[in-house]
């Protein structure tokens, strides 16, 4: 097992993605938290995973506050006795709207959880990792829609300024033994369409062209394989990275 002496925390853990990490993380024998806000899905995923070789606790939290966020890593210290690993995958979609009709509303909501969250999370753990003095990882579930018109522009924003930031983490603790890098999904088949509800149509119909060109949907177990690779010792030497998982999406 790869992650056999890995304390982790997963956000976004209920469903999609989150989910498929946290599942393939305690078959691979990580002692996981599994975040959300959902906490009955929570509590069905414990269930499920109660015979696997790793743990997992769930916590009901909401990213978006600050003491959700020390809670949660809190939660993996003293259950676990210290943070290996910081999976930041919560994220919400914007609209589509474009930037004309985009309100303040959508952007702090998209804001609060796709920047905020991750920036709380990532400040948190790099106090713990550097207390710990055996560095530590982190993962940030960012998209390509951080540079391709695949989404709104809020959105778009929100995920640039996650791969920024898990740059600029890469650069300041490379010293300290702390990795941080980050997936870039395409189209996986998630749920996260379906939560953000009625698009801008005007939006939505610019970006067609762009979507009219984009390969079959991936799986939420392409996203989870990544993380593990990035987890584990394997991917050691490997930081500053924004690593598309998109079936070739980008590359045109």
């Amino acid at each position: 097992m790869k992650l056999s002496d890995k304390s982790v925390v997963v956000t976004g853990a209920s469903s999609g993605m989150g989910k498929a990490i946290v599942e393939l993380f305690v078959k691979e024998g990580a002692s996981v938290i599994a975040v959300a806000r959902r906490k009955e899905r929570l509590d069905a995923l414990v269930e499920s995973l109660k015979d696997a070789p790793g743990k997992v606790i769930a916590f009901a939290g909401d990213v978006s506050k600050n003491e959700d966020i020390e809670a949660m890593i809190d939660l993996a210290v003293n259950e676990y006795g210290k943070l290996s690993v910081l999976i930041n995958n919560a994220g919400v979609m914007d609209d589509m709207a474009p930037i004309a009709e985009a309100t303040d509303e959508k952007y702090e909501y998209v804001m609060g959880i796709n920047v905020y969250g991750p920036m709380a999370a990532m400040r948190k753990a790099c106090k713990v990792f550097l207390a710990q003095g055996t560095g530590g990882s982190i993962i940030n579930v960012s998209s390509i829609g951080a540079s391709h018109q695949a989404a709104g522009p809020v959105y778009g924003a929100s995920k640039a300024a996650l791969n920024a930031m898990t740059r600029n983490v890469a650069f300041t603790y490379m010293k300290d033994g702390i990795r941080c890098n980050a997936i870039a999904p395409g189209g996986i088949a998630t749920e996260i369409g379906k939560a953000m509800g009625q698009p801008n149509m005007n939006g939505y119909q610019k970006i067609q062209g762009v979507l009219a060109l984009a390969p079959a949907q991936g799986q939420t177990a392409d996203i989870a394989n990544t993380a593990l690779f990035l987890a584990s010792d394997e991917a050691a030497y490997i930081s500053g990275a924004i690593l598309p998982v998109d079936g070739g999406w980008t590359s045109f």
